[in-house]
């Protein structure tokens, strides 16, 4: 199983500068490759300075690849339908080959409206412009020049220089959210993310059900890939780690009620009561994995079982209040003495 973190680059906006908060970061993700660390997946975050400096991670993603050896450098995810999608293969294609072919494409839609109006983008097209954006990507990756005629951008033998390392071109891996997303991205054969937020761990198996049947109806070998975004917190023991990730998790959830009030996904939008309401031992329960290396080894072990997932992506800071040097301690008890159970 893939070892990942998802990292959104923090920033405490009273007491961090932003130089202050890449300067952190970029160490934090040396320390988690000479910890074993598999991958590092860069979060998009727009118009949220309280939250975090990582608007860019494409660049991010270069400094990463310049700054580091082994492991591999994920985009979690880059929001298709704000980018120019010939500029787009170009930046990724210099990370792949800086990278020595150690990029993967993670590609979403966001569910944060914010985004869209702070770039001048209708949300209502962001289906239409993420899947044209992937076709031209792929075709830019793969062929000498291209031309293409859609909706939004129109290219006549366009050239994406350079080419990228990875041939045919990076892996790329879609998130899913709404209902209706599973399926599809089953019948096209791509590899899954998903995450938990207002809904559960266990409710994650209809939706998973629903891609892996897509993917082996359209005749895709293997099973279809699924990686997990998943809040967790490690500590000695489990008093400890509960104690620690506490306060985070639920101002975690506190600012979650005001994304669910305005998301356009309709499912997100019915579970908003419960998220207003919820208690630390309901988000303990069925959305995060809290505890010391043996409990969060035996809970990932039970959802590899129940849910079949190939990764997960380590949140280890959902509300960003967890300190860092405890952070990054649940991150070495995570590489040290929960990943070699795994293979």
């Amino acid at each position: 199983m893939e070892f990942g973190w998802y990292h959104e680059f923090h920033r405490q906006v009273d007491r961090q500068s932003d130089a202050d908060a890449f300067a952190v970061a970029l160490q934090q993700v040396a320390d988690a490759e000479s910890w074993g660390l598999d991958a590092i997946w860069l979060a998009e975050i727009h118009q949220q300075a309280a939250r975090s400096v990582l608007s860019a991670p494409l660049t991010v993603a270069s400094a990463i690849a310049a700054r580091t050896s082994r492991i591999k450098i994920g985009t979690g995810v880059q929001v298709l339908p704000l980018c120019h999608p010939l500029r787009l293969a170009e930046e990724t294609a210099t990370i792949d080959q800086i990278s020595r072919g150690r990029l993967l494409l993670g590609a979403g839609r966001s569910g944060n409206p914010r985004s869209y109006a702070a770039y001048g983008v209708p949300y209502a097209e962001s289906r239409e412009r993420f899947y044209e954006t992937l076709d031209i990507l792929k075709l830019a990756w793969t062929q000498p020049s291209f031309s293409y005629a859609g909706k939004f951008h129109s290219f006549n033998e366009a050239r994406a220089v350079p080419r990228p390392y990875q041939q045919p071109h990076p892996p790329i891996r879609i998130a899913g959210a709404s209902e209706d997303t599973f399926p599809l991205l089953g019948a096209l054969g791509y590899p899954l993310f998903v995450a938990v937020r207002s809904g559960s761990l266990s409710a994650l198996a209809p939706d998973l059900t629903a891609y892996r049947e897509a993917y082996a109806a359209a005749g895709h070998s293997g099973k279809g890939e699924v990686y997990l975004r998943l809040s967790l917190h490690l500590g000695e023991n489990d008093a400890q780690a509960r104690e620690e990730a506490e306060p985070s998790m639920m101002e975690g959830y506190r600012s979650l009620t005001t994304r669910l009030e305005g998301s356009p996904n309709a499912r997100r939008r019915a579970e908003l009561e419960t998220v207003r309401t919820i208690t630390y031992e309901q988000v303990l329960r069925d959305k995060v994995v809290v505890g010391s290396p043996e409990r969060v080894t035996d809970r990932l072990l039970q959802l590899q079982e129940e849910l079949g997932i190939d990764g997960i992506l380590a949140e280890l800071n959902f509300g960003s209040r967890i300190a860092p040097q405890q952070m990054m301690q649940s991150l070495r008890l995570l590489c040290e003495r929960v990943r070699p159970h795994f293979t």
